[in-house]
């Protein structure tokens, strides 16, 4: 939510696509999540600009070995920076930038995104975290418009954590969309 405080346009973006493919007479539903692709594509560069942990699980060399030309002795404790490798200019156009339209229509796909880890130790609940976060975003979107208490931006500096809190929380004010009052009414 912190990073579509600060890009209304995302926000408005995102719930004409919601109106388009959903409408205002029922709320979203899990089925439709898979169909509406900017907001998979705000998932994803929230996802590249904020891993849910920046560092992934540690892992251990069990022999000597060699890693980009480093020398890693057996026994050594490794970390992957997720953080630093979705934020690389190499790898990134506009690296630090919120634009969530570099993965509209595939468009990133084949870039470097690992923000649950990879491989056989890839976190399990991967495909149950999308598809919350999904119905929950969308649902947030879809109901309500959104603001900033006091109406400046929100506040991006990061705090100390192990999954890259907010240094200062979040206070967001939202309204019920005009369409969506009488679905809410319902609940």
């Amino acid at each position: 939510m912190s990073l579509l405080l600060n890009h209304p346009e995302v926000i408005k973006k995102a719930q004409a696509e919601i109106d388009e493919f959903v409408g205002d007479s029922r709320l979203l539903g899990a089925d439709d999540v898979p169909r509406l692709g900017y907001l998979q594509s705000i998932i994803s560069e929230t996802l590249r600009l904020y891993p849910v942990v920046p560092t992934l699980i540690p892992h251990e060399s069990t022999a000597d070995c060699s890693v980009g030309g480093h020398h890693v002795p057996g026994g050594t404790m490794l970390l992957v920076n997720v953080y630093a490798i979705h934020r690389d200019p190499a790898m990134w156009a506009d690296p630090a930038a919120f634009r969530p339209e570099r993965f509209e229509g595939g468009g990133a796909e084949g870039m470097f995104m690992m923000p649950f880890g990879m491989g056989r130790r890839k976190c399990p609940g991967e495909a149950l975290a999308l598809r919350t976060l999904g119905l929950v975003l969308g649902t947030l979107v879809q109901c309500f418009d959104w603001d900033t208490v006091g109406g400046g931006e929100v506040d991006m500096v990061e705090g100390v954590g192990i999954t890259l809190p907010r240094a200062v929380p979040l206070e967001a004010m939202c309204r019920p969309r005009q369409g969506m009052v009488d679905v809410l009414r319902e609940l």
